[in-house]
């Protein structure tokens, strides 16, 4: 079970002696997962609490609003991947103008060896933290002797001939790419949120759909993808296809919708939370001629994505149920 820690400044409870990592860990993908594996792995060896520290909100979104990105994640949503992966304790550090000034030499000295007492460090060998981004694995192996710490770095993730990184996964969800995206994360890339009242379109077309008002900062480029989603009041997952996008045939200047057509579905789920989970794109939102064209290609898309996952079953890969948060 993990214990969250929301404010590890003030708190006076905390894990001692632990096998410690630091990070922003948006979208928990498998170059985080290395890291954390690690401290989990070093803990269970040695008989010490696993800890991970991260700080909310992310550090650009005070220090450069403008520049900052759109999480991958959703805090809860990271928390229980972290969780799934066997960390113990969970430290949310508040990022704050006042704490971006603080010396990375103060923090180690005063947070990581005098509060926690950590015995061992483990980051991403180019992770860097605090004041001016000095707080490195060679500014923690010059400290580790005073404050009785060892530091060590863990080897990056490879995948499609790059490191795998959290801007790389933006960027691939951001062009749609979510299978590239599910690549890197080790999982579907998914959105958490409420089923919302629509227009009724789909219905009147023939197709009735979920809409999704997420929780999620991000989500993938305008388009139709194969999907299944996870309903709060069913023990299952169901297949479906989803469109993201403005609807050019129906409106001519709308607000972006996410709207899911459940598979053998006609269940009234409205205000229930979902997670919806994005295997493969199948085409970009296009403006089609008529109703009665949009129909047709909805038909299509519908059958696609069926045989995506009669594919996949056949394959003996993951079933929807199987993704992981």
């Amino acid at each position: 079970m993990l214990h969250v820690i929301r404010d590890p400044l003030r708190a006076t409870d905390l894990p001692r002696g632990g096998i410690v990592t630091i990070g922003n860990f948006d979208g928990v993908h498998l170059g985080h997962r290395r890291i954390l594996e690690a401290a989990v792995s070093r803990a269970k060896e040695d008989g010490r609490p696993s800890v991970a520290i991260t700080f909310e909100p992310h550090p650009l979104a005070v220090l450069r609003p403008d520049h900052a990105p759109r999480r991958i994640q959703t805090l809860r949503q990271k928390e229980e991947a972290i969780e799934a992966l066997g960390i113990g304790f969970l430290l949310v550090i508040p990022f704050t103008r006042d704490f971006s000034l603080t010396e990375p030499e103060a923090f180690v000295r005063d947070f990581l060896g005098d509060r926690l007492a950590a015995s061992e460090l483990v980051l991403g060998r180019h992770f860097a933290f605090g004041r001016g981004k000095r707080g490195d694995l060679a500014l923690l192996n010059r400290l580790a002797p005073e404050c009785g710490f060892r530091a060590w770095g863990v080897e990056e993730v490879v995948e499609g001939g790059e490191p795998v990184s959290s801007s790389r996964i933006r960027s691939a969800l951001s062009s749609g790419r979510v299978a590239e995206a599910a690549a890197m994360l080790g999982r579907p890339y998914l959105l958490d949120g409420i089923v919302s009242r629509g227009d009724r379109v789909g219905r009147k077309l023939g197709y009735p759909t979920i809409n999704l008002a997420p929780e999620n900062a991000l989500h993938p480029a305008d388009g139709v993808y194969v999907t299944s989603i996870e309903i709060s009041s069913f023990g299952r997952p169901f297949e479906c296809v989803t469109n993201i996008g403005r609807r050019p045939t129906v409106y001519e200047d709308f607000s972006t919708t996410i709207e899911t057509y459940v598979f053998d579905f006609s269940s009234d789920v409205y205000g229930e939370r979902v997670r919806l989970f994005f295997h493969e794109r199948l085409r970009e939102e296009r403006t089609f001629p008529s109703m009665m064209a949009l129909t047709e290609q909805i038909g299509r898309d519908i059958e696609s994505a069926r045989e995506y996952f009669a594919r996949k079953k056949g394959s003996g890969a993951p079933t929807p149920g199987d993704a992981a948060p």
